[in-house]
């Protein structure tokens, strides 16, 4: 957004002044910013029948970048005054050394709204929050004798951002987020088994504490969990795949997402390096980043160096046309910015990072994907995974997925796992469903020690040959 001012931290730093110092800090300098930022966040965890624990956390505080070619200088502190700026300027004015850059323009503003700046932990008192995760742990133990075990999580926080440029410009962004999560541990014969549901998005709690919301949250975490009861052993080896639509979009966002940011493709270290306008993905397949879509959790108004978010197009119809950009790396790609320079906070740098990114849908049936597998699995729930962007090979564990033999889906199965690399991956798409979908509001992102909220999401899919790692015998 324009026309910002520095209103939350009027008392501890005058505007002008703070001008004049990033301007020194920046001074021969190819870019550089002074990004100031305050959080609140509250978390209240019900678990076992009582309230676990209840937190809450402010901060604030500030990071003052002056970039020269490839060298960053960056410094932050806690304490938003004039000395800590002086200090922070001398330090990141090391990065600059004898000058000689030209400074890049400025970002476009933007008056664009995505999401409302109202103080999400606001939307009810704490008592009412308490008195409603009480409800939902009575709610999901009437629901089957085999419960055992539920936890409730209601979260919510406010960020606030302002970026001030060397050229006096100056952008803000309020950032409220919120999210309830519901998990639930079954037993039965001695067996125990858990599921979990939940999410949200840049919006308020209201929503999500409707009895509606989080009636349906409960179910689903219990249908997970009961899933899972009687799920046999994965089997393993190289079979088709054939992949939920929504968060199995996680699988997307770690095997292809990572290694289409600038910052990997500049240094050559991404598996997709200097592959633009090639062929990286079977026809069909359309791949995006929009940080653009309203309320959901990886959007974002303007990026944390001030650049609006975008709607970017990575992959055309399998062609690799687009790497998701921060203003240095596009600077020395000669590409413009795409609105992905991220940072966890005022205490680390930005780098490009995804926002939402997702595969748009085709045409194919949902159904008629399924009933095309001859001898694999359906995987629908994933949870952890990782990728080496060197060579995108992947390895991810599915939270819920089910054995396939002649398009029939049979059996769940647990301990199965995925094992391919990204390329192949993407190479070997043989049908993309209509059913295009975003997760519910639950993706965060690690990248060189930081975390973001992200969103990912895709139409069913049939891969062929993969590799699926399981203990059936």
């Amino acid at each position: 957004m324009t026309d910002a001012r520095f209103a939350p931290f009027e008392s501890h730093l005058d505007e002008d002044r703070a001008l004049a110092i990033l301007r020194g800090a920046v001074a021969g300098a190819d870019d550089g910013e002074l990004f100031l930022e305050r959080r609140r966040s509250e978390a209240l965890v019900f678990d076992d029948g009582r309230l676990r624990n209840a937190s809450y956390d402010a901060s604030e505080g500030f990071g003052l970048r002056a970039v020269n070619g490839e060298v960053s200088g960056y410094a932050h502190s806690t304490e938003i005054s004039e000395s800590a700026l002086r200090r922070a300027a001398e330090t990141a004015r090391l990065a600059v050394g004898s000058g000689g850059g030209t400074l890049a323009a400025p970002p476009q503003g933007t008056n664009r709204k995505l999401y409302t700046e109202a103080d999400p932990m606001g939307d009810a008192a704490f008592g009412v929050k308490v008195e409603t995760l009480r409800e939902i742990d009575a709610f999901a133990r009437a629901l089957d004798p085999r419960v055992v075990q539920v936890s409730a999580t209601v979260a919510a926080s406010l960020q606030e951002v302002f970026i001030l440029r060397p050229e006096g410009g100056l952008v803000s962004d309020i950032r409220p987020m919120s999210r309830l999560n519901v998990s639930v541990i079954v037993e039965e014969n001695g067996r125990r088994e858990s599921g979990g549901h939940g999410g949200g998005g840049r919006a308020g709690l209201a929503g999500l504490m409707l009895p509606e919301h989080w009636q349906s949250v409960a179910r689903e975490a219990l249908r997970i969990a009961l899933v899972n009861l009687r799920a046999v052993a994965a089997p393993a080896g190289v079979m088709d795949v054939a992949l939920g639509a929504g968060w199995p979009g996680v699988l997307l966002h770690e095997a292809v997402g990572h290694g289409l940011e600038g910052d990997f493709n500049r240094k050559g270290t991404s598996a997709f390096a200097g592959l633009m306008g090639q062929r990286v993905a079977a026809p069909g397949v359309t791949v995006l980043d929009d940080g653009t879509i309203p309320d959901r959790r990886g959007s974002i108004t303007i990026d944390d160096e001030g650049t609006p978010s975008g709607r970017n197009v990575l992959i055309e119809d399998g062609i690799l046309v687009g790497y998701m950009q921060d203003r240095q790396n596009a600077r020395l790609m000669g590409a413009r910015p795409t609105g992905n320079g991220r940072r966890e906070s005022f205490a680390h740098i930005p780098m490009p990072r995804m926002t939402n990114t997702y595969m748009l849908g085709g045409t194919a049936e949902p159904g008629a994907i399924v009933a095309d597998v001859r001898d694999g699995i359906y995987a629908v729930g994933f949870g952890g995974g990782q990728v080496d962007i060197t060579n995108g090979k992947f390895v991810f564990s599915c939270t819920e997925a089910y054995r396939v033999r002649n398009g029939v889906i049979g059996e769940p199965v647990k301990g199965a796992t995925l094992i391919g690399d990204g390329a192949t991956a993407l190479k070997n798409i043989r049908a993309i469903g209509n059913d295009m979908a975003l997760d519910p509001g639950i993706g965060n992102c690690g990248k060189a020690g930081q975390w973001v909220p992200v969103g990912v999401g895709q139409p069913t899919l049939l891969v062929g040959g993969l590799t699926v790692g399981g203990s059936a015998t």
